[in-house]
């Protein structure tokens, strides 16, 4: 697939119903979690045009429903933890979703090989039912549901994903050192900053939103997703195939790479304008 341009962006008849996905950070909010009038509108623009407008994200569901909330979406299903974990809207539960796929490893191995090669890295995992543990130096990330623990325990119990922060190197030194590391039975996404994120085996985005495309009866032709960052790479291949998938401005080169379109940055809210050619 040949990369796309900037502003190459195409228009959709409004009688589709299309399946458009949308990553968080950096895409929907800016880096300081705020979120633009614009972007809002057009997000619940093209909701109230009745298509499916959903988040896949590698936040957690705890900080996903919040995004959802402020936005004022309750989509059938949500992708979380990177593909790891989707959630289906259910009446009965008390925050209206349920857990209805969860992909889990031992992140034991990985833990310990990521700290041969980082030492003085920081750790968190997150378990089936949303909880986490961390150890000590955590202190930039979301800790809501958390608590601290020491590097042996977070092995004792099965994860969906793994974060891996490392202050004492630049991003450059990260990749390298992260090339080197020789991950194997995960799938890994390396952040803006030196932070790295594992999911299971095979599980990414695009797995989980293939799950909800399926269930959902949408066709792979009308699909559209967006997104920022390293961890929206399969995704992007996912979506390209024959839907939409569309880089943020800001994205690294190899995003923009496997995109089928690129809009502007998140702070000239690019995401709006590329929801803007879902015509009412």
């Amino acid at each position: 697939m040949s990369a796309a341009s900037d502003d190459d962006i195409t228009p959709v008849a409004a009688s589709e119903r299309w399946l458009i996905a949308l990553d968080v950070d950096g895409t929907v909010l800016h880096e300081d979690e705020t979120l633009s009038a614009a972007v809002r509108d057009e997000i619940v623009r093209v909701q109230q045009l009745g298509h499916e407008v959903t988040l896949a994200t590698g936040r957690s569901w705890s900080a996903s429903k919040t995004v959802l909330d402020d936005l004022g979406l309750a989509p059938e299903f949500v992708v979380c933890s990177n593909g790891a974990l989707v959630m289906e809207r259910d009446e009965a539960e008390p925050d209206g979703y349920r857990r209805a796929h969860v992909e889990t490893f031992d992140p034991g191995p990985v833990l310990e090989r990521i700290r041969t090669h980082l030492p003085t890295g920081r750790f968190m995992v997150e378990d089936p039912l949303g909880f986490r543990l961390y150890t000590n130096g955590m202190t930039e990330w979301n800790l809501e549901n958390a608590r601290l623990a020491t590097f042996e325990q977070l092995s004792e119990q099965p994860a969906t994903r793994v974060v891996v922060v490392s202050p004492d190197h630049d991003l450059e030194e990260f990749l390298s050192i992260v090339e080197g590391m020789g991950l194997h039975q995960v799938t890994y996404a390396i952040g803006w900053t030196a932070w790295l994120d594992i999911a299971p085996d095979g599980v990414n985005k695009a797995t989980g939103l293939e799950r909800v495309r399926e269930r959902l009866g949408i066709p792979r032709s009308r699909v559209f997703a967006a997104g920022d960052g390293r961890n929206d790479i399969d995704m992007f291949r996912w979506a390209g195939v024959e839907g939409r998938a569309v880089a943020m401005g800001q994205a690294p080169d190899e995003v923009k790479d496997v995109a089928t379109e690129i809009t502007g940055s998140v702070h000239e809210d690019g995401l709006a304008r590329a929801l803007e050619t879902f015509e009412g």
